[in-house]
């Protein structure tokens, strides 16, 4: 074992250190293990929990809080699906990357929002526990060192072993943008909806947006959003709080004049909530759909949806809130 040891692996005591020993000397002599494989098997001994526990040590002695941004698009969402990364998700990555720096110990990565595939963030949160003793500053920059482009840790401090990503928020903060240019923008296709409300004047449009920005007045506030979400039965319950719906125009002049997005806050969503709300949004503007429409389906439990909901792409983490 190289390095001083203080606390976790980088600090054990020289008992321990014994003790580690002889159960590692123990396992190899007892399997008759060849010499070219004590390594790897070393490694994958301080991996597990239950050695640790054996040892009376707690292996996740350091925490830490990142902000992460990452481009939704390659990834099948934030959530490992435990496939060993056949189906690459965000959180399959950044687990893999801590690993390779804590030299393949144990290590856990928990956010505070389980995006979709192909939502896109800028200000997810996530808690770091590693059994390494790392400066932040160092984490970061060994982290985005080795993730991929499309992903990179913003911000990264120490925290409390307490602190919770997902339980201690108390609000997040969601943009959809999407585009009314008769023909998309090449450029912003991956982060950008294009939707076809009209094919009219620019005044028609106008008047569209106008439609929708009154409809999200009747979003706002605590409802049972059941008929604007995935059913999902290990839910208790699907009341949520929405704090804020709002619908502005982007500064992308010198690529387009017409996007636009919606901006939402809620102190907690359902799945795929938001893009059901914008997609009722959208043929609230189309006609297909009234105001009263949106207001009786907060208060019954619907199967059917009024709408399809809107594209994965428009969708953005911006903030959580705590």
């Amino acid at each position: 074992m190289r390095g001083s040891f203080n606390r976790g692996i980088p600090s054990l005591s020289v008992m321990s250190t014994l003790t580690t020993m002889k159960v590692f000397i123990a396992i190899v002599t007892h399997a008759c293990v060849p010499l070219r494989y004590c390594a790897t098997i070393f490694d994958r001994l301080l991996s597990h929990s239950a050695f640790w526990a054996l040892l009376d040590m707690e292996p996740l002695s350091y925490h830490y809080k990142v902000v992460i941004s990452y481009k939704g698009s390659s990834y099948f969402g934030w959530q490992d699906l435990g496939d060993n990364g056949k189906k690459p998700t965000v959180q399959f990555l950044i687990t893999q990357v801590l690993r390779r720096i804590c030299k393949f110990v144990e290590c856990k990565v928990a956010a505070a929002s389980r995006t979709d595939a192909g939502v896109h963030a800028l200000g997810q949160v996530a808690k770091l526990s590693i059994s390494v003793d790392i400066p932040a500053e160092k984490l970061q920059l060994g982290m985005n060192s080795l993730l991929p482009d499309d992903i990179r840790i913003e911000e990264c401090t120490r925290c409390l072993p307490q602190f919770s990503a997902s339980r201690d928020s108390v609000s997040k903060v969601y943009r959809y943008y999407f585009s009314l240019d008769d023909v998309s923008t090449p450029l912003l296709n991956d982060i950008v909806a294009h939707v076809n409300l009209s094919s009219g004047s620019q005044s028609e449009k106008t008047i569209k947006l106008d439609t929708m920005r009154q409809g999200c007045e009747h979003f706002i506030g605590e409802y049972d959003f059941y008929s604007f979400a995935v059913n999902n039965k290990q839910v208790k319950s699907t009341v949520r709080r929405v704090l804020r719906l709002e619908l502005a125009q982007t500064n992308f002049s010198d690529i387009t004049n017409n996007t636009h997005y919606f901006e939402i806050e809620g102190s907690g969503f359902l799945r795929q909530m938001i893009r059901y709300i914008v997609g009722a949004l959208f043929e609230l503007a189309r006609g297909n759909i009234g105001i009263a429409e949106i207001d009786a389906a907060l208060l019954q439990h619907n199967e059917n949806k009024l709408s399809a909901k809107a594209k994965a792409r428009g969708l953005h983490l911006m903030q959580v809130n705590y």
